[in-house]
């Protein structure tokens, strides 16, 4: 009999609307254990997937008979205690991003992962785009070249609305704010593409709606960020020989939702959209070229930003690899990637802050 896969939620937000969506799509998993903060949310939560356990203490999740995989989908402040637990009860973990507060407690949820026969990765489901798995493998083929430059453009324009409310994505001390929750992705994107890592990073955050009313009615002070602005420099390798980038990010720029990343080489240029379109340009020529690729599927009644057309690709992989006792899946971000991501991390906040370049 084929294993059945039990999933553990921790945190009802994305995981309501996209996780646990894509894992229902899928014969022989199910969802076995939700925990939220709320009790009312867990139970709610838990009523609509079926799952036959809810509570309001993660740890019960974290160790559940039933629980194979623990899915993390918490502010980043609790990233490192629930996955050091989920470790411990020999769970699978998959832990959103950023991956955790500061380089000290992503290395202790490495060290902790290390030697243990169980998948320890990040979401950064925008791996799993066919897109961008056939962009991955054009650059290898030196379609275009050996990369010169790169840049992010990511626009979204709901935060720009002051009658958001203050929770925790608007606390730097919890982890809030674009840097981490976007520019994780385009950090972690440009290191699996190019097959290098950030050597050099100069960043500017700003906070463009300074208060927010929180849940009670009190004015609360925004401490993170809602746009970011990044340079980097590349470390060279196959792809890449002095190779630099920029980074344009806004929660708050309208008037609609754009999320691109542009390479150009010594050969031409590729430019991938939201949904993992593809579209390449040999030097020499003036218009952009599709290229044919598969845009799967996406969550029906969420907005499609391509973040749940990559996840619905990822779900299955995770269920494979755990029903075939792997630690390891294709293309996917393990916790040693979600390190080099947080290096760049920390490193942003610190030019920041000191408004110069910072060497990694």
């Amino acid at each position: 009999m084929t294993k059945r896969v039990g999933i553990g939620i921790i945190g009802t937000g994305f995981a309501r609307t996209t996780q646990i969506p894509a894992f229902q799509k899928i014969e022989g998993a199910f969802i076995a254990s939700v925990a939220s903060h709320s009790l009312e949310n867990a139970k709610t939560t838990a009523e609509a997937s079926g799952a036959a356990h809810f509570t309001a203490d993660w740890r019960e999740t974290a160790a559940h008979p039933d629980v194979d995989l623990v899915c993390i989908t918490t502010p980043p402040i609790h990233h490192k205690e629930m996955t050091l637990a989920a470790l411990a009860n020999d769970k699978h973990v998959l832990c959103e991003k950023p991956m955790a507060m500061n380089v000290a407690e992503a290395e202790a949820m490495c060290a902790a992962a290390r030697g243990k026969n169980v998948l320890a990765l990040i979401d950064h489901e925008l791996r799993f785009q066919d897109g961008r798995q056939k962009a991955f493998a054009m650059l290898r083929e030196g379609r275009i070249g050996t990369i010169r430059h790169v840049k992010a453009f990511f626009r979204a324009p709901h935060r720009g609305d002051p009658n958001v409310a203050w929770n925790w994505w608007s606390d730097i001390n919890s982890g809030g704010g674009a840097l981490g929750a976007i520019g994780t992705h385009v950090i972690d994107s440009f290191n699996w593409l190019l097959g290098t890592t950030i050597s050099r990073v100069f960043c500017q955050l700003e906070a463009q709606i300074k208060t927010r009313v929180d849940k009670d009615g009190e004015s609360r002070e925004v401490t993170s960020d809602d746009e970011v602005n990044m340079i980097l420099r590349f470390a060279d390798s196959d792809l890449t020989a002095d190779t630099t980038g920029v980074v344009s990010l806004s929660m708050t720029e309208g008037p609609s939702y754009k999320n691109i990343l542009e390479l150009h080489g010594s050969e031409g240029s590729m430019k991938i959209d939201a949904i993992g379109g593809v579209s390449i340009a040999p030097r020499g020529e003036k218009r952009w070229q599709m290229v044919d690729t598969d845009p799967g599927e996406t969550i029906e009644g969420i907005a499609d930003t391509g973040f749940a057309r990559g996840f619905v690709s990822f779900a299955p992989k995770l269920v494979e690899a755990i029903r075939e006792g792997r630690s390891e899946i294709e293309y996917a971000a393990t916790f040693e990637d979600g390190l080099a991501v947080q290096r760049v991390i920390d490193a942003a906040h610190e030019s920041n802050v000191s408004g110069r370049a910072i060497d990694l």
